[in-house]
């Protein structure tokens, strides 16, 4: 296994806060008190191993990402019942990247958010973040 110390993705454990809701043999589903104010049931799939982004996984991780992916669904529909989900990768500081390990967000939607129906391509459509050239 590749682990960075210093990496809080690497080590979810030593988080008190965070939970490690479901494990598998190569990934964790993580949740953490400090993102459910707003983003109520959100989580993340994340590799046991350091990879900095998703196009680093090995073929185990994408099969146990999906698996993990599946489970954490229906806990957060029976806990929460969210009105659908949106689940993206940011790969790359210019992306939104905060941490440089690999990690698949997991965020329920709810038709009552102010932000409802503005999903992952939201901020590709709007025009002011048409590229100079």
């Amino acid at each position: 296994m590749s682990y960075d110390m210093q990496c809080p993705l690497c080590n979810p454990e030593k988080d008190r806060e965070q939970t490690i809701v479901l494990e598998n043999r190569t990934c964790y589903f993580l949740q953490h008190p400090k993102h459910q104010g707003v983003l109520v049931g959100s989580g993340l799939i994340v590799p046991k191993n350091h990879h900095r982004d998703v196009f680093d996984l090995t073929p185990e991780e994408w099969k146990d990402t999906y698996e993990l992916l599946q489970e954490a669904k229906k806990i957060v529909d029976a806990e929460h019942a969210p009105d659908g989900y949106t689940l993206g990768w940011n790969v790359g500081t210019v992306s939104n990247q905060e941490i440089p390990h690999s990690h698949l967000h997991v965020i329920p939607r709810y038709k009552d958010e102010p932000l409802a129906g503005k999903g992952l391509r939201y901020w590709l459509k709007q025009e002011g973040n048409r590229r100079v050239k």
